[in-house]
């Protein structure tokens, strides 16, 4: 896609992988920014590129970065982008490893920023994600796997958006819940992530069902499904999400696009 992705009043594109460009509030926001192409990316492998560069992308607001460790979420491409924006959000971990322009935020706790629409400011609220089982070793800093959070988006006259990052873990999904209700949309890391060597190969990220429990949870109007295709050790893909929704008697919550398409954020 050689052309700038056009503007747009309150709707998401997903070019691959777990990117997705976020339109809300007059401003334009990319999470987990990966633009490499498909190829070796340490112990994982990259099977295909993004639908958009980060030419198509233009200017942007804000990069959220649910974490960093991992070349899945910000790749060599990705982690250049990011470092061009005037505000990267992620974990207090990860922002010291990334430096400026990235702030840290431990979850539950928030940044807001003025909105060029006029409507007052965004509320980028950090969040807990669990990278893996519930019952996963911890480390040193209490984390499964390494250190990942969510986001949730809110201001006056928008819907709430929450944005999962690398989460397995639904008794996080309903205390995210709780303590945020009225989340209006959702964009659900969704591939079922696999590696043989951690946790018995059980899933780093949500599968088709837990995806599927996830969007009950919360009660969203619109889901979003990333983070499920672009990438050898995703264990489902769209078929599997598809299913899943449909079998839970969710599917009219199900918003999928080809990569690049935007979906309105509001019925």
């Amino acid at each position: 896609m050689s052309t700038e992705l056009s503007r747009q009043e309150c709707a998401v594109t997903v070019l691959g992988g777990p990117t997705a460009v976020i339109d809300i509030g007059g401003l334009r926001i990319v999470s987990d920014p990966t633009f490499d192409e498909a190829g070796p990316q340490g112990y994982l492998t990259k099977t295909a590129g993004p639908a958009a560069g980060e030419d198509a992308v233009g200017p942007v607001d804000l990069v959220l970065v649910s974490h960093e460790a991992h070349p899945d979420n910000l790749d060599g491409r990705g982690r250049a982008f990011a470092k061009t924006a005037p505000l990267v959000l992620t974990g207090p971990l990860a922002a010291q490893r990334l430096g400026s322009p990235a702030v840290g935020l431990s979850p539950w706790t928030g940044h807001s920023l003025p909105r060029p629409d006029g409507g007052g400011d965004l509320t980028v609220l950090a969040v807990p994600a669990v990278h893996g089982p519930e019952d996963g070793e911890r480390d040193a800093d209490g984390n499964v796997n390494c250190e990942v959070i969510g986001f949730v988006l809110s201001g006056q006259g928008l819907p709430t958006v929450y944005v999962s990052g690398d989460n397995a873990s639904i008794r996080t999904v309903a205390e995210i819940s709780r303590r945020v209700p009225g989340i209006d949309a959702a964009v659900l890391h969704a591939g079922a992530a696999r590696v043989p060597a951690k946790f018995d190969g059980r899933p780093l990220s949500l599968d088709s069902r837990r995806a599927a429990a996830a969007a009950a949870v919360l009660g969203a109007e619109i889901v979003v499904p990333a983070h499920y295709d672009g990438w050898a050790h995703f264990s489902e893909g769209l078929p599997e999400i598809e299913l899943a929704f449909h079998e839970a008697g969710l599917s009219s919550l199900l918003r999928v696009a080809p990569h690049g398409t935007w979906v309105p954020l509001t019925h």
